[in-house]
Order: structure tokens, then sequence, then C-alpha cells
């Protein structure tokens, strides 16, 4: 936690004037990047009668999630650094954890960075099952992938995924939530200075567990569907040749619809990961200040890498967006 006017640590990013002016900058650049590519994304998939698709309604609902870190998540820390500058004393509520005060803004922020980040994953591994379905089963697609059963398993996954984010307080009352100095987020914490009750603090492993099981088959799922668009791309060849054709394959629109999730896949695995690293290590007694501000960072900058992709990836979304 934090104490008094300074921060408790001087973490390579605020240890000078010119890099706290620069991290803020740096805050409120994501804040628009993310505000304004997710815009773009859900004004596409909205106003865009081709993507009113399972695949579309799953890419709107992690350009929801993505939206709310750069509403919600960033601009607090935004507040709380530029007050930090001005008053050269950081805000009142940053000094305490949320067990400390009757109301705390991480005690909102928290969860909505955890659930965000879970709906992410879950969204990620549902935008894969529904490509893979498409690529190894194109006859089934229509009739097993409805707009209907999408809309069920989005609605599932955000329920699921805040539940996940608020599980440390609700199975343990050592476990709170502060705005961390090291980090410059709001970040889950024990309660109680002084005492490290590891089987409380084990309640944290959760969040690596259920993100790595879903990003593992997620990869893996991948892998399968990348393998069999590979092995189709050798049967068309075979099939122009001789002029046979068959509607058993995945069309082309599927096949470049996979290769975009598998991106998608990549990056959120890549900036995912240091995070996963920070808090097993973290439970382990590790404080990692330097790292955790990067992780954290990191993490948070996904939020405006989706509408980059799809702009690379999609021809069709490129086109509606300019």
């Amino acid at each position: 936690m934090l104490d008094g006017a300074e921060p408790a640590h001087c973490t390579i990013c605020c240890c000078t004037r010119v890099n706290k002016i620069l991290m803020v900058l740096f805050m409120v650049l994501l804040i628009f990047a993310t505000l304004f590519g997710n815009l773009v994304t859900l004004a596409v998939v909205v106003g865009t009668k081709h993507f009113h698709t399972s695949q579309g309604y799953l890419k709107a609902s992690l350009a929801v999630a993505d939206l709310a870190v750069g509403i919600f998540v960033v601009p607090l820390s935004v507040y709380a650094e530029v007050y930090l500058m001005v008053a050269e004393a950081a805000p009142e509520w940053t000094s305490y954890n949320s067990q400390s005060v009757s109301f705390h803004p991480c005690n909102i922020i928290g969860p909505i960075f955890a659930g965000c980040t879970f709906v992410s994953i879950t969204t990620i591994f549902l935008l894969t099952i529904e490509r893979s379905i498409a690529v190894l089963r194109p006859l089934h697609k229509d009739s097993f992938i409805t707009r209907k059963r999408t809309t069920i398993l989005i609605f599932l996954s955000w329920v699921g995924s805040f539940l996940l984010a608020v599980s440390p307080m609700v199975f343990s009352s050592e476990i709170a939530l502060e705005y961390n100095s090291c980090s410059r987020m709001c970040n889950y914490a024990l309660g109680t200075i002084g005492e490290f009750p590891s089987q409380a603090w084990n309640i944290l492993l959760l969040f690596p567990a259920f993100d790595f099981t879903l990003l593992g088959g997620t990869v893996v799922i991948n892998i399968i569907s990348l393998s069999s668009i590979r092995q189709h791309s050798k049967h068309r060849k075979t099939l122009a040749e001789t002029e046979i054709q068959t509607t058993s394959n995945p069309t082309f629109s599927d096949i470049k619809a996979a290769k975009t999730i598998g991106t998608l896949t990549v990056a959120f695995t890549a900036s995912f990961t240091p995070i996963a690293v920070f808090v097993v290590g973290n439970v382990l007694g590790n404080e990692w200040c330097n790292f955790s501000f990067f992780a954290f960072w990191i993490l948070a900058t996904n939020s405006c890498w989706n509408v980059i992709i799809y702009s690379v990836r999609d021809q069709k979304f490129r086109l509606r967006a300019h």
C-alpha cells in the first residue's frame, strides 16, 4: 500500500518528473486509442449486415470489454497520477485499502479490470471454437453456430467472468483491493499489513489457472484449425487442376477469419503472460515492483490492438471502417 504523500516505491517509470509526465501521456493516449478503436469496431459490427453473425456478436462483446478498460480502469490511474503531480501528494484513498474505508474506488475498478480480462479470454476462446467448427465442419456450421446460442454464451461468459473477478473477496476476508504504487492500478492485496496468509493469497491462483487453461485450449484448437487449413489449401490446388468442385471445404472467408482469430490469440497470450507470471510470483512472496508496472500496462494496451488486427487481416472490416 501507499503511505502518506509519496509512493512507497519508486518504479522505473516514475522516479523523475519527466518520467511521470511521459507515463501520464502514455495513459491518456491509451484511453483515446482504446475508445476510438473499439467504437469503430462496434460501429462496423452494428452498422454492417455482413457482420450480424455469431462471429460479429463475439467481436462486439470483445470490444465492449475493451471499452470498459478505457472508460473506467485507465482514467482512474490518470486521475491519481495527475493529482500526485499537481498536489505533490497522493489522493487520500490511495493510502488505504478497501477494507479500511467505507467506499474505495478500487472496489469497483479492480473487479472491472479483472472481469473484462476474463471476458476477453473467454470471448477469444469462443471465437476460436466458432472458427474451428467453420473450418473443420463447414457443412454443419450454420446448424450448430446460431446467433441465439452465441448470445447465450456471451451472457454466460460475462456473468462467469465477473463472478470469478469478485471471488477473492467473497471467499476470503483477508483479500482487499488497493491502488498499488508499483503497478499504478487497482490490484488485489492482503488486507492485513505484515501477515502473509498463504491460503487466502493462493485464491488468486484461480486467475492464472483459469486464464491459462482457456488460452492453452485456444492455442491447441488454433493449431488444429490452421493444420486443417493447410491441408485444405493443398486439396484446393489439386481440385483446381482436376476441375473438380466440392462443397465440403471451408470457404475462403472462413479461412481468413480463422487466421485472424489465430493472430488475436497470439497477441492476447503475449500480453497476458507477464501478468500471469507476476501473480504467481506475488503469491510466492516476490514483489517485483518494476515488473508489475510493465506487466499490468502491457495487458491494458491489449484493449486497443483488436481493431488494428481486424483492419490488417479483414478486408471487409477495413473497407467498412474507412
